[in-house]
């Protein structure tokens, strides 16, 4: 019922109760037998002479009956005084409000929903859940770490203890229900592990792993991964963009990341039911509408449109890249859904 070292004063405490109600049926049965009283009288008896209120007898007792009283009352001020030790050390030590935030924390296992899983809480890792953040995206970051996860739970974020290349792990991290996997771990074999274990539980999950040698690139898409991230060569790229375009640069970091900017980019996929399929550019008037500026269109199939005219159409499933405040882009996103 109780598992789990930071439980065991709770199991102490319950096992005291369980003292309290055994005393209680002893008791009842001890009146029954010894003073002939009704199962009422006796359960009545018991309990006034258990909780010490000082009422009277309620009829006189035998000698025998009087030992069974003297009983009751030992065992229940020992049981009283077990059970008031057994809450000091619960709140001296910790254990009880360990206990309830591991309560939280599981409800809120249990209410993930369109979330990521983040594996590794390393330099990369603190990053992405950092961004994740910013993003207003629910996550859960995953570690082997005992005192790190320890320190995720202390910030505020959700951690868990575990091997994100362990199959149960992942499901505890509610992968069925997430949108998203990153394998942020230092090690590219660790990485591999992580997504082969990932794909096998969800075909469809979008996972990104991250690389650190060029050689495990055509691993991890043997494994299954979406998408990889080099972080030295994006940095070297984003170094030589800054002192190659620096203006381009910083419009492109700042719109991408909302990084103090009025309008950010999003991008906005059409569903089916949208108003908004089967009209063109022209007609479907983002523009004067919203205020929106649609930089690039992608189709059903994938295929890009990186200047779309006021002749292009809009299909189902395809994704518009606009750029608009933060309170445009959700009037579009309301409208792109139907």
């Amino acid at each position: 019922m109780f598992a789990g070292p930071e439980l065991r004063g709770a199991r102490r405490l319950f096992f005291a109760v369980l003292g309290f109600g055994i005393l209680i049926a002893l008791g009842t049965a001890g009146y029954r037998a010894l003073e002939a009283m009704d199962l009422f009288d006796a359960f009545y008896m018991t309990v006034i002479t258990i909780s010490t209120v000082g009422f009277g007898e309620i009829k006189p007792l035998s000698p025998s009956g009087r030992v069974l009283t003297m009983g009751l009352i030992l065992g229940s001020a020992g049981l009283a005084a077990y059970a008031l030790s057994i809450i000091g050390d619960l709140i001296a030590s910790g254990e009880w409000r360990a206990w309830r935030e591991n309560r939280k924390r599981a409800r809120m296992l249990n209410q993930l929903d369109k979330h990521v899983i983040v594996c590794g809480y390393g330099r990369v890792g603190r990053h992405v859940a950092h961004a994740l953040e910013l993003e207003k995206i629910p996550f859960i970051v995953l570690d082997k770490d005992a005192n790190l996860v320890a320190h995720i739970n202390k910030t505020g974020y959700l951690g868990l203890l575990g091997n994100a290349a362990n199959e149960l792990t992942l499901k505890q991290a509610g992968i069925e229900r997430a949108r998203g996997l990153v394998a942020a771990v230092d090690s590219d074999a660790e990485n591999v592990f992580i997504v082969l274990t990932a794909r096998a539980l969800r075909s469809d999950l979008l996972i990104i792993a991250r690389v650190n040698y060029e050689d495990s690139e055509s691993k991890l898409l043997r494994a299954g991964a979406n998408h990889l991230i080099l972080p030295y060569r994006i940095a070297g790229r984003q170094m030589v963009s800054w002192l190659a375009r620096p203006a381009v640069a910083g419009f492109l970091d700042q719109v991408a990341h909302a990084g103090g900017l009025d309008f950010l980019l999003e991008q906005v996929r059409l569903a089916s039911g949208s108003s908004l399929v089967g009209q063109t550019l022209a007609q479907a008037q983002l523009q004067n509408r919203f205020g929106i500026t649609v930089l690039a269109c992608r189709d059903a199939n994938g295929n890009w449109n990186a200047s779309p005219g006021a002749e292009t159409v809009l299909g189902a499933d395809a994704e518009i890249i606009a750029l608009g405040t933060r309170e445009q882009l959700q009037e579009l996103m309301k409208l792109a859904r139907g």
